[in-house]
């Protein structure tokens, strides 16, 4: 069985966090840092793991936002909050990520492939943001 995704969701001031893969995975080239769930390791935790090992922010995991099957990938992927504690997004493993952006949310829709899943949407855009 393949492992779960978690992805961290890393807002600050309307904008979030996403990298640019080194290699596009069909049409999905930007995205929420992300990566497999190692054995042992909770989602929050790979969320917070993926966002320092590729865009080289220390964040602190909140909560799961949702879970889907990913429209592009047709992996299981986790949403995770995340509050950025300190770090400048850049492209921290180069073997995996070619750049680092910090987007509008406005501008997310133009930016990831397949469309922003609900719950990140309402997420960022919603009262509850920290």
């Amino acid at each position: 069985m393949e492992r779960l995704i978690a992805g961290a969701v890393v807002a600050i001031e309307g904008k979030v966090l996403l990298v640019r893969r080194r290699v596009p995975e069909g049409e999905l080239i930007w995205q929420f840092p992300a990566g497999k769930v190692e054995p042992g390791e909770s989602p929050l935790g790979s969320a917070a793991r993926e966002a320092r090992e590729e865009a080289g922010v220390i964040v602190e995991p909140l909560s799961v936002i949702g879970e889907r099957v990913h429209p592009v990938t047709s992996r299981r992927v986790v949403y995770v909050a995340c509050l950025w504690l300190s770090g400048e997004a850049r492209a921290a493993s180069p073997r995996e990520v070619a750049e680092a952006a910090w987007v509008p949310f406005d501008d997310l829709p133009l930016w990831i492939s397949g469309g922003v899943y609900g719950p990140v949407w309402d997420y960022l855009t919603g009262p509850a943001l920290p």
